[in-house]
């Protein structure tokens, strides 16, 4: 029987992580992901479903990032129906993660109706927490490395490493097995367990995020310091912004870390996400997925998820509040890109002045405001106003939950033998490339980078 795989996200570029899959009358999604990014990947999220949802058999969910599940309440909302399978961790995750995106989406339609700056009038919602509620409606939970049964179609979801819940597929379709990475950790990640090896695949995906590049080596600590020591001397504010889940819960454990070594102070550190919040207790609750103390308890001064002097701010006047606080200071805030989310209200209010830090703390897709930061941009806009950046800006890379080059070709080298067919998706062009290449360098056969929509009969 004929099958065929279109890839409708995560090609030519990092988000938007989308594969259909068919065989016959079967179709499956893999991943259901939203675009970030500038105008012209944002657009595609308004872009119909190549097929009619309503013909879907299942999505399958590799983990709880925005960018591999945040378009399911617009799948939903274009009539999707059928169930949506994710781990346990993953499925806790979406429960704060879809209604937030869905309220982000809301308050960013109405403030651009208020304002006046959007090109649409009125401005409307991608989707709304009406759609987010019934697309968590769909959700079914699986366990890791059991098999489940659709429709003759056997899944497995094994560790990747890469935040909490986070799993690669193995997919049996007539008699070919399908590979699909998702996101891979790391080898030395102190809280999250290494990926797990998978030996086989006749058809392969593997992300490439950073397939051209290696992380910066040793710790992350000197950034850290330099930056914390930068807000003392001019009493000023460090911004940092984190992804909710996983990256949030990586830096206040480092910085927890550096204040138990008296490298840096007790300074006030705020969490300003409820869903940072959020995800840090279900990051207590499901404690087999990686290397901390499984008795982890949120609450607990000895918790090493948070600082000494740590506040999780839930309530929007208290997030406001922030902006009037004089520092030193830590404010860690979504989203870690810096499209959406509080720390665009943030980086509004502290951006000019001199006095306050911006650390960047993981990867800037193009297009992104966080990229014209990291990049050295002096003006950026936000909600249609453009604003000179005074603050000072650090980077570091070794926070990041992606495998990096050497260590995406350590696992690829377990597959024994080679796929006959491997796509490298999920990166900007020029990773990909370069880790296509350097697969074609190492002997393997049938490597593409696929560009975005292009089909292909699975061999």
């Amino acid at each position: 029987m004929k099958s065929e795989l279109q890839f409708l996200g995560a090609a030519e570029t990092v988000t938007g992580s989308r594969f259909l899959l068919s065989a016959g009358r079967r179709r499956y999604l893999v991943d259901c992901g939203l675009f970030q990014g500038g105008r012209r990947l944002r657009d595609l999220n308004w872009e119909p479903f190549s097929a009619p949802p309503e013909t879907l058999d299942a999505v399958l969910i590799t983990h709880a990032h925005i960018d591999h599940v945040g378009w399911l309440p617009r799948l939903v909302r274009q009539g999707y129906r059928g169930p949506a399978y994710a781990t346990h961790a993953t499925a806790a995750l979406m429960e704060i993660l879809l209604p937030d995106a869905a309220y982000l989406q809301e308050q960013d339609a109405a403030f651009a109706n208020k304002k006046g700056y959007s090109r649409h009038k009125p401005a409307l919602p991608l989707y709304t927490a009406k759609d987010a509620e019934r697309a968590l409606e769909s959700v079914r939970t699986v366990a890791f490395n059991q098999t489940l049964s659709i429709d003759g179609t056997d899944v497995t979801w094994r560790p990747a490493g890469h935040i909490l819940g986070s799993a690669m597929l193995e997919v049996q379709l007539d008699g070919r097995r399908l590979v699909f990475s998702g996101d891979l950790g790391r080898y030395d990640n102190e809280i999250m367990k290494p990926p797990e090896q998978v030996g086989e695949a006749d058809v392969l995906l593997v992300e490439s995020t950073y397939g051209d590049r290696l992380h910066a080596e040793g710790s992350i600590d000197a950034t850290l310091t330099q930056a914390v020591a930068h807000v003392i001397e001019r009493e000023g504010v460090l911004l940092i912004p984190a992804f909710a889940v996983g990256r949030t819960q990586q830096v206040l454990y480092h910085l927890r870390r550096l204040q138990e070594r008296g490298s840096i102070p007790d300074l006030p550190v705020f969490v300003d996400s409820p869903m940072a919040v959020d995800a840090s207790e279900i990051y207590c609750r499901y404690g087999d997925d990686h290397n901390l103390d499984v008795n982890l308890v949120m609450d607990d001064e000895a918790c090493p998820l948070r600082c000494r002097d740590t506040h999780f701010v839930r309530e929007v006047e208290e997030s406001k509040r922030l902006n009037r606080m004089r520092g030193p200071a830590i404010i860690i805030s979504a989203s870690g890109m810096c499209t959406g989310g509080r720390i665009k209200h943030h980086l509004k209010w502290r951006l000019p002045d001199p006095r306050n830090a911006v650390l960047f703390v993981g990867y800037q897709a193009q297009g992104t405001r966080g990229r014209q930061l990291a990049d050295g941009s002096k003006q950026v806009r936000i909600h249609g106003q453009q604003l000179k950046v005074g603050a000072s800006v650090f980077k570091v890379d070794a926070l990041s939950a992606h495998a990096d080059r050497s260590e995406l070709l350590r696992w690829l080298e377990g597959f024994d033998p080679r796929p006959e067919q491997t796509f490298v998706i999920h990166g900007e062009p020029h990773a990909s490339q370069d880790l296509a290449q350097s697969l074609q360098h190492r002997g393997w056969g049938n490597v593409q980078v696929p560009k975005l929509r292009a089909s292909f009969e699975l061999l």
